[in-house]
C-alpha cells in the first residue's frame, strides 16, 4: 500500500506473490500438468520452518527502507525516519540468523537499490544515505559474530553444502528471466514518458528487478556460488514476482486520467484475479502434497517402530547397560525419519552427507555397507548408476552431480566414474569382514511385513531373533556372530 496507494492492489497483489511464487520459478503443480514430472515443492516459502519463519521479515525490511527513505522525503519527524532505518537493520539482523538466502538476498536486493538511488540522484539522495547509512551498520555489526562463527565451520561444511568456485555467468534461470523482462517494461514506459526514471518508485521497483540478476551472478566477482536453486525456489521467485507485480501497479497508477482509470478497475475485477489466484495456490498445494502420500503412509506406519526402539534404549539405560547399537533399516523413507523417533542411529540415509561432522568417506562407506546388508552386487549398483537413479547417484557423488539447477557448473556422470565406483563397490565386498560388520555394531534390524531384501550376507555375521511385529513392520534384534 506505502508504494501503490491503493490498499485493494496491496492486497490482491501480495496474495499473487505468495500463491504464483512457485510458478514464477516454474516449478510446482506447472511441473506435473506440463507432463514434465512430478510437482515439488508446494508454496515452497511454507516447505519448513525455514524459510517460513523468517520469510515475512525479509518483506519487512523492504517495507522498512522504503518507509525510511520515504519518511525523509516527506519531511516528516527524523525520529520516525531514524526509527524505520534502524528497524530495517534489525530485521537485516533477525535474516543473518534464520536462512542464508534470505540475507544474502536482502544484501543484494538493498545494494541494488542504493546503487540505482546513487545513479539517478533522485530529490533527497544524500539524505538517502543516512537511511542506508543507519541499516548498513546494524546490519554489519549482525554479520561480525556469524562471520566469526562460519570461519569455525567444519573442514567438510563447504563440499557438503555443494560450495563451487566458479566466475561462470548464470543469466536464464526463470526469475532471471522474469527480472529482464520487468526491466524492459520499466525502460519502455520510461522512454514513452509513462514513468520518471529518476522517482523513487520506479527505482525501488527496478531494484526488485535486478535482484535476481545480482544474486544469480555474483560469482562473477566472488567467485564462489552456493546451491543458487534455493535462491530460485524459496526466495528471488517471491521477489521477481513482486517486481513484475509492483511495476504494473505503478505504470497503471500513471496512466493519464489515472482517477477514471482506477475506476474501471473495479472491486469484482479484483476479487475475481485474488480468487484466481487462490485457485491457483490450492492447485498447488493439492498436487503436490499428493505426489508424498505413499511415502507419508510409510512414515506413519513406522512411528510403532520408533517408539519400540526408543523403549528398548529406555530399558538398557535403566539396567545401567550400554545404549543399544545401531538399526539397519532398508526402507529409504523409513530409516530417513528413524533417527527424529529413536535415538539409536542408522547404518545410512539419504541426508546422512549433509549433517558437515560426517567425513564423505564415511558417507560412501556407510551406504555401501547398507546395500550389501541387502544383498545387492556391484551389477546392480552399475544399473542403477547407468540409470540415473538420484538416490544411489547423489550417495556416491553428491547432490551437485544429480541436478545441474544446484550448482552453477554442473557435470554429468562419466562412464569411467561410473565404472570405478563400481570396481570399489566389488572390492569392498569382496575384503568385507567381522571389524566392518562391527563399524558401527547393530542391535536392530527393521523389515517390511510385506516382503523383506535377501539378508544373507547380514546373517553371515549377525545372529537375529524371531522377530515382534509392529504394525506394517518386523523389528528384529540382532547380536554380533562370535
Amino acid at each position: 500500500g506505502m508504494e501503490t496507494g491503493d490498499d485493494r492492489i496491496a492486497a490482491t497483489g501480495a496474495l499473487m506473490v505468495l500463491c504464483l511464487g512457485t510458478l514464477a520459478c516454474l516449478q510446482g503443480a506447472i511441473v506435473q500438468l506440463l507432463g514434465r514430472g512430478y510437482a515439488y515443492p508446494y508454496l515452497p516459502f511454507l516447505r519448513r520452518y525455514l524459510p517460513a519463519l523468517p520469510f515475512p521479515v525479509f518483506f519487512i525490511f523492504c517495507a522498512l527502507v522504503w518507509r525510511a527513505i520515504r519518511n525523509e522525503d516527506r519531511n516528516e519527524s527524523k525520529r520516525a525516519f531514524y526509527i524505520s532505518a534502524a528497524g530495517a537493520g534489525l530485521s537485516f539482523a533477525v535474516l543473518v540468523y534464520s536462512y542464508f538466502y534470505l540475507w544474502t538476498t536482502a544484501a543484494a536486493w538493498l545494494a541494488c537499490f542504493a546503487v540505482l538511488l546513487l545513479i539517478a540522484k533522485p530529490d533527497g539522495w544524500k539524505r538517502d544515505l543516512k537511511s542506508f547509512g543507519v541499516t548498513g551498520a546494524i546490519g554489519t555489526v549482525a554479520l561480525l559474530p556469524y562471520a566469526l562463527l562460519l570461519s569455525n565451520r567444519a573442514t567438510t561444511m563447504d563440499s557438503v553444502q555443494l560450495l563451487t568456485y566458479t566466475r561462470m555467468p548464470d543469466l536464464f534461470r526463470p526469475p532471471a528471466i522474469i527480472g529482464m523482462l520487468v526491466l524492459a517494461i520499466l525502460l519502455y514506459a520510461v522512454k514513452r514518458g509513462r514513468l520518471e526514471w529518476r522517482d523513487k518508485r520506479t527505482l525501488f521497483a527496478a531494484a526488485f528487478a535486478l535482484t535476481p540478476l545480482a544474486v544469480f551472478n555474483q560469482q562473477i566477482i566472488t567467485g564462489r556460488s552456493l546451491q543458487p536453486i534455493h535462491y530460485e525456489v524459496f526466495i528471488v521467485n517471491y521477489v521477481a514476482a513482486l517486481a513484475l507485480i509492483l511495476t504494473i501497479a505503478i505504470i497503471w497508477g500513471a496512466i493519464p486520467n489515472a482517477a477514471t482509470a482506477r475506476r474501471k478497475l473495479t472491486g469484482r475485477a479484483l476479487l475475481f484475479a485474488a480468487l484466481l489466484t487462490f485457485a491457483w495456490g490450492v492447485i498447488e498445494a493439492d498436487l503436490t502434497t499428493h505426489v508424498l502420500d505413499e511415502q507419508n503412509i510409510i512414515r506413519d506406519d513406522a512411528v510403532l517402530v520408533g517408539r519400540r526402539l526408543r523403549q528398548l534404549a529406555r530399558e538398557a539405560k535403566a539396567v545401567g547397560s550400554e545404549q543399544p547399537g545401531g538399526v539397519f533399516a532398508p526402507n529409504l523413507i523409513q530409516g530417513d525419519d528413524l533417527p527424529t523417533l529413536a535415538p539409536q542411529g542408522v547404518v545410512w540415509a539419504r541426508h546422512l552427507h549433509v549433517f558437515s561432522g560426517t567425513r564423505w568417506e564415511e558417507s560412501k562407506e556407510r551406504f555401501y555397507q547398507h546395500v550389501y546388508y541387502q544383498g545387492l552386487d556391484a551389477r546392480w549398483l552399475e544399473s542403477e548408476l547407468n540409470n540415473g537413479n538420484y538416490v544411489v547417484v547423489i550417495a556416491l557423488f553428491g547432490w551437485g552431480r544429480h541436478h545441474n539447477r544446484l550448482t552453477v557448473n554442473s557435470t554429468p556422470l562419466t562412464p569411467e566414474e561410473i565404472a570405478a565406483e563400481v570396481n570399489a563397490y566389488a572390492q569392498y565386498i569382496a575384503s568385507f569382514n567381522r571389524e566392518r560388520a562391527a563399524t558401527p555394531l547393530l542391535s536392530a534390524v527393521v523389515t517390511h511385513t510385506d516382503g523383506e531384501p535377501d539378508l544373507s550376507n547380514l546373517d553371515r555375521w549377525y545372529e537375529r531373533d524371531a522377530g515382534e511385529i509392529l504394525g506394517k513392520y518386523k523389528l528384529y534384534r540382532v547380536k554380533l556372530r562370535l
